[in-house]
C-alpha cells in the first residue's frame, strides 16, 4: 500500500516538475507549508535529483534551488499566520478540535511564542511535524510579520537546501533516500516533540513546582 502511494507521488512529482520546473518546487513548497499535507522531504530530494542531478546542472545551484524552494515555504507558512492573526482563537480551535490538537497546548505555545518571539519560530522550522505548526502560535502572538518571514525563510532555506542536496548526492540511489526517511523520519519527529515538551517543561518548571507543593499542603490540611 506504502509503495503504491509513492509511486504515485513521485510519478505525479515527476510531471509537475517536466512541466513546471523550480516553479513548480515553489508551488509545491507554498502549499506543504499551508497545509501541512505534502511531504516536503520527498519534494525537495526528488527535486534535487530530477532537476539538478539529472539535467548535469552543477552542485553549485544547489544554494540557488533552496532559494526557490525557501521561499514557497515561506510565503505557506505566512497564509497560516495569517489566518491564525486574523481569524483568532475561534478559527484556530476549530481547525484544532479536528486535528486532535488539545487548546492547552495551543495556548502554551502561544505563551512561548509571546516569550521567545522569532527565535522560536526558527528553531521550530527545523523541528519535523512542528515546522508547518509553529506559524498558528506566531500569528495568534501577532509577531512581526517582516521578523517572522525572514525567521521562517532562513529556517526554511536550511531545511529545503539540505534535502535538495541530499537528492543531488543520492538520488540515483532513490530507493536509499525512501528507506532513509520511512525509517527514520518518525524517530527525528518523535526527538522533535520530546525536544518541544522539555522545552516547555523547562519553562514552565517553576508552575509546576508551585502547582506540586500547593498539592502536599492541600494534603496535609485534609488531614489534619
Amino acid at each position: 500500500m506504502s509503495d503504491t502511494i509513492e509511486s504515485t507521488i513521485l510519478s505525479t512529482l515527476q510531471t509537475i516538475f517536466d512541466q513546471f520546473g523550480w516553479a513548480g518546487v515553489f508551488a509545491l513548497m507554498t502549499f506543504e507549508n499551508a497545509t501541512g499535507i505534502t511531504p516536503s522531504e520527498i519534494i525537495l530530494a526528488f527535486a534535487g535529483w530530477m532537476l539538478i542531478e539529472r539535467h548535469g546542472i552543477s552542485p553549485m545551484f544547489i544554494p540557488i534551488a533552496g532559494i526557490y524552494a525557501g521561499l514557497g515555504s515561506a510565503l505557506g507558512a505566512s497564509i497560516a499566520y495569517w489566518v491564525a492573526r486574523l481569524g483568532g482563537r475561534p478559527v484556530v480551535y476549530r481547525f484544532a478540535r479536528y486535528l486532535s490538537i488539545e487548546p492547552a497546548l495551543i495556548n502554551k505555545s502561544e505563551d512561548q511564542m509571546h516569550r521567545w518571539g522569532p527565535g522560536l519560530v526558527l528553531i521550530g522550522r527545523c523541528i519535523p511535524g512542528i515546522r508547518t505548526l509553529i506559524s498558528i502560535p506566531a500569528g495568534l502572538a501577532k509577531i512581526p510579520f517582516v521578523k517572522f518571514f525572514a525567521a521562517t525563510f532562513i529556517g526554511a532555506y536550511v531545511w529545503c537546501t539540505l534535502f535538495i542536496g541530499a537528492g543531488y548526492i543520492l538520488g540515483h540511489e532513490w530507493m536509499l533516500i525512501s528507506h532513509y526517511i520511512k525509517t527514520h523520519l518518525p524517530l527525528v519527529f518523535s526527538l522533535g516533540i520530546l525536544a518541544m515538551l522539555a522545552f516547555l517543561a523547562y519553562q514552565f518548571r517553576n508552575r509546576i513546582k508551585s502547582l506540586r507543593w500547593f498539592a502536599i499542603l492541600r494534603n496535609v490540611k485534609t488531614n489534619q
